[in-house]
C-alpha cells in the first residue's frame, strides 16, 4: 500500500463534528464530483468509498447507490462508484458548493478549514513517500478558479504552495518537506506526520554526513596536493645545489616537511612547536613555505 493510500486511511477513520463534516463532503464533491441531475464520485481508495457514504448517511440520510468496477486498461484496481440520485440541489445547497468555490460558511474557521483540506486531499490529493521519492505533495483539480482557491487557502498557513497547469487539469502542489509535514499535522493525520518525519530527519542526517564526507575528502585532497607542491619545490631546490641558500627557518620548515609529508600545515606547526620547543602558528610555516615556493620560482625563471 502506498504512502498515499495509508495516509487516506488514516484520515477517514477520524471523527469531527457535524459541521465539520458538512465542510469535509463539500470539499469532496466540490474537488472531484460530476455534477448533472444526480452527484457522481469516484475513487479507488475503499476506505475512501466508505467514508463518504457514511458522511452522506450522517448529513442527509440518504443512502448513496454504490458501483464497483475494475478499472479501465487492464488496471487491476477497483474503482468504487458512488450516487446521490436524490434531493440534489438541497444537497448541493447545504455543502455550500458553487462553480467556483464554496460559500464562505464552509470555511469559516480554522476547524472546518482543516476539514476541508482533508476532504480535497483524500478525494483528489497525493503524496509522495519521503523514503523512495523526492518530497511532494500534490492535487489534481479540474477547475482553474478552484485551484486558486485552494492554493490561496494554503497559503493562508503559509505552505508555500503553488498552481501548474498539467494537460487540461491543474496541479496544486507543496515542494518543501517541512511545509508536507506541517499539512499533515493541520488535517490531523499524525501517524502519517510521524512516519514523514522520521524518514525526513534519516535522509536529512544522511546527507548531511555525505556532506560532511565529501568536504572532508576535498580537504584531505587539497592538504596531499599542497604537501606534494611544496616536497616539489624542495627537491627542486636540492637538485639545483640552491637549498643552501634558504634561511635557517625555512630549511626548518622544509625538512619537517620531508620528514612528514602527509601532515596538514596546522598539523605540521603542532609538530615543529612540540619537537622545537618554539611555537609556530599555521601562518608562521605557510609564510615559510611561500618564501620557499618563490625562491624555487625565481630559479626556475632564470634557467
Amino acid at each position: 500500500m502506498s504512502f498515499t493510500s495509508r495516509t487516506k486511511d488514516e484520515l477517514s477513520k477520524l471523527e469531527f463534528t457535524n459541521m465539520e463534516n458538512i465542510s469535509e463532503l463539500s470539499a469532496i464533491i466540490q474537488s472531484n464530483a460530476v455534477i448533472t441531475d444526480k452527484i457522481t464520485l469516484i475513487t479507488e481508495n475503499s476506505s475512501v468509498a466508505r467514508r463518504i457514504y457514511t458522511l452522506i448517511k450522517k448529513i442527509f440520510n440518504i443512502n448513496s447507490k454504490i458501483t464497483i468496477r475494475k478499472g479501465y486498461n487492464y488496471s487491476k484496481k477497483l474503482h468504487y462508484i458512488l450516487e446521490i440520485n436524490q434531493n440534489v440541489n438541497s444537497v448541493l445547497k447545504t455543502l455550500g458548493i458553487q462553480k467556483e468555490k464554496p460559500d464562505t460558511f464552509i470555511y469559516a474557521d480554522d476547524d472546518l478549514v482543516r476539514a476541508y483540506f482533508k476532504g480535497v486531499f483524500i478525494m483528489c490529493g497525493s503524496i509522495n513517500d519521503p523514503k523512495t521519492s523526492r518530497y511532494h505533495l500534490e492535487f489534481n483539480l479540474t477547475n482553474n478558479k478552484y485551484a486558486e482557491f485552494i492554493s490561496n487557502l494554503l497559503n493562508k498557513y503559509d505552505l508555500n504552495s503553488k498552481v501548474l497547469i498539467r494537460e487540461n487539469r491543474y496541479m496544486v502542489y507543496i515542494k518543501e518537506a517541512e511545509k508536507i509535514s506541517d499539512f499533515l499535522r493541520l488535517i490531523g493525520a499524525y501517524n502519517a506526520v510521524l512516519y514523514y518525519e522520521d524518514i525526513r530527519i534519516y535522509r536529512d542526517h544522511k546527507n548531511m554526513t555525505n556532506r560532511l564526507n565529501n568536504c572532508e575528502q576535498a580537504n584531505v585532497e587539497k592538504t596531499i596536493e599542497t604537501a606534494n607542491n611544496q616536497l616539489r619545490d624542495i627537491k627542486f631546490l636540492e637538485e639545483k645545489d640552491c637549498f643552501v641558500l634558504l634561511n635557517e627557518k625555512e630549511k626548518e620548515a622544509a625538512t619537517y616537511r620531508k620528514k612528514y609529508p602527509e601532515a596538514s600545515l596546522v598539523e605540521l606547526s603542532e609538530i615543529v612547536s612540540l619537537e622545537t620547543g618554539v611555537h609556530i602558528s599555521k601562518s608562521g610555516l605557510y609564510h615559510r613555505f611561500r618564501k620557499i615556493k618563490d625562491f624555487a620560482d625565481k630559479i626556475r625563471n632564470k634557467k
